[in-house]
This record gives C-alpha cells, structure tokens and sequence, in this order.
C-alpha cells in the first residue's frame, strides 16, 4: 500500500512511519499542508492520513482542494477535535473515515487497511461504460463523445447512466420513473420523454449515429 502521512508532530509522526513501513508498505511523509496538497496533487497514493490542525493549509481545506481536483484517493482525518461538529465538518469536506486522538495504532492501521481495501473493491467495479463512441464515466460523472465532453445535469446523467447499464435491454417509463426519479410519479406524467429529448438534443443530435432509440409501446434503449 502506498500511503501518505500528514503530521506535524515530529514524535507520532515517527511512531506512525515507523509502524506501517514495519507492514511492508511505501510510507510518505509530509509536515504541513501545502507540501501534502502538493503531493496529492502529483502522485497517486492507496490511502492519506491527514491531521486537521496544520501549519499553511489546516487538514480540512487540504481535503476541500483535493477533491475539488477531482482527486478520490481515501482520507482519513486525524485530529484532537473529536466533537460531532467537527466530525461532521470533516466528513462533509469529503474526509472518508475520522480517528480521534489518542487512539491505539492497532486501529488506525485497520481503518486504513479498511479503506485500502473498500477503494481497490471499487476500482474493480466498471466504472466507464463504452458504447460506440460515448464514454460514460460514472466515477467522476463525466460524459464523452467522439472525444467531446458533454455537460449534463445530475438527473439528464442519471437517466443515460441507467439506459447504459441495460445497453441493447428495453426500458419502459414505468422502469426509467423507479430507478432514475425514485419516487411515485402519475405514471400518465410525460417527464420521462422530456428528459430523453433533452438527452437527444446532447448525446445524438450533434452526431451522425443515434444512440437513444425509441420502441413503440415498450419503452427506450440505447443502443
């Protein structure tokens, strides 16, 4: 595991390097917030350990900039401040985990390892869908045609990310209204056919080849 510590107390510091480079795995190290966004943002590391309070940049904002980067490498954040505010300011800065000190370093390492292991599990989900010349990237939700970045809102990505799924399979609105609204709409409601027009307008229109096919009577399939 390639993992990057962010501490600015020289002795815990010691004492984590020390501890997961003893486990066989490649330890960075970084002591203040700047030099820790600077290397998240070259180099690609398994997992961060990464205190809040930080000379420069404090831990939370290094968390901001990184994911605003677009950068989803798994954070733990490692702090004396351990009340719920603080808990939640941290996991909504887009932290993955959250350890108080003290702690027993027997569970830092399995929280870490935890993370280690949920992000490879993903990583080996699918997460770009090809078909013909439409890229879907469901990770960072970003859509792509013959090369071309295509900007879709959250519920237009939503919709064609779930026709992708059942590439070459008929939908039918009632199906499109369960998985993409997730509520009961009137099933006589025509919202379905808006948001594959606005689909078209994007995905096929521009482009020689359709993509989004209607089937009288049974629904939509991309195909």
């Amino acid at each position: 595991m390639k993992l990057l510590i962010v501490e600015d107390e020289p002795n815990l510091l010691s004492i984590l390097r020390k501890g997961f480079a003893e486990n066989n795995n490649d330890v960075s190290v970084a002591l203040d917030g700047k030099t820790a966004l600077e290397m998240l943002l070259n180099y690609n590391f398994d997992v961060v350990i990464l205190d809040v309070m930080l000379p420069d940049i404090n831990g939370i904002e290094v968390c901001r900039r990184v994911r605003a980067a677009k950068n989803f490498v798994p954070i733990l954040l490692l702090t004396a401040l351990g009340t719920s505010e603080n808990i939640v300011t941290g996991l909504n800065a887009g932290a993955d985990d959250y350890l108080v000190k003290p702690f027993k370093f027997g569970e830092l390492e399995a929280r870490v390892n935890a993370l280690n292991r949920r992000a490879h599990q993903e990583t080996e989900k699918v997460d770009i869908i090809t078909i013909s010349d439409l890229e879907i990237n469901a990770k960072a939700k970003t859509v792509k045609r013959n090369g071309e970045s295509i900007v879709l809102t959250a519920k237009e990505f939503k919709l064609l990310y779930y026709l992708a799924k059942n590439k070459d399979i008929i939908v039918s609105r009632d199906q499109i209204l369960d998985n993409v609204w997730d509520i009961n709409f009137d099933m006589n409601t025509n919202v379905v056919d808006v948001y594959i027009n606005y689909l078209r307008k994007k995905i096929d229109k521009p482009f020689d080849t359709k993509l989004i096919h209607t089937i009288k009577g049974l629904g939509y399939v991309i195909k």
